[in-house]
């Protein structure tokens, strides 16, 4: 396991502003959030297209297969490693570090306290094995259409499914508006 040091902290947390911020960082949370949207906006269109091609099931396919791709493009063509992450993950390879968990942590506090999820967001430069890297999350609030799959009433045969694809799965259990998870980004500096 990486070992973390926190080397100064930008807490955006419902769209607080950076002050003071080193010029290394300059842009880096537009940047951060211009991917969020294309992983977004890509993984949102393959979802529906499956779902009109052959419903929650063909789904599954999308969430397993080209949602990392899309992660691995998007990570390739600019200098961020960019992930999805949760406390209750579906696909173990997803499960958060002990940084990604801290934040998990604080969103769901702060939407326990009443703020909006789609107003918040965390960024952090921390050094790890002696580079110092910027990580940003931003939360997943979990929409209508995600209940198909990650609500409390879900299909027999999708339930089926899900578990032949993802026999630890524990992304179950949610309501519209819960914390599905957060896009997880980090960029050496």
């Amino acid at each position: 396991m990486r070992k973390m040091t926190r080397l100064s902290v930008t807490t955006l947390l419902l769209a607080t502003p950076v002050l003071g911020f080193a010029e290394t960082t300059a842009g880096a949370n537009e940047e951060a959030r211009a991917l969020i949207q294309q992983f977004a906006e890509s993984l949102q269109s393959e979802l529906v297209s499956a779902m009109k091609e052959g419903g929650p099931i063909k789904a599954i396919e999308v969430c397993q297969d080209k949602a990392p791709a899309i992660a691995d493009n998007l990570s390739q063509t600019s200098a961020w490693e960019i992930g999805r992450t949760s406390l209750k993950t579906r696909n173990p390879e997803n499960a958060p570090d002990a940084w990604e968990t801290r934040i998990l942590k604080q969103f769901e506090s702060l939407k326990t306290a009443g703020n909006d999820v789609a107003e918040m967001s965390y960024a952090e430069v921390l050094e790890s094995d002696g580079q110092k890297v910027y990580r940003y999350m931003k939360p997943i609030p979990t929409q209508e259409i995600c209940l198909t799959c990650h609500g409390s009433d879900i299909d027999p045969e999708l339930a089926q499914a899900i578990d032949e694809a993802y026999p630890e799965d524990q992304a179950r259990g949610y309501s519209a508006g819960d914390i599905r998870g957060a896009f997880t980004l980090t960029k050496p500096l």
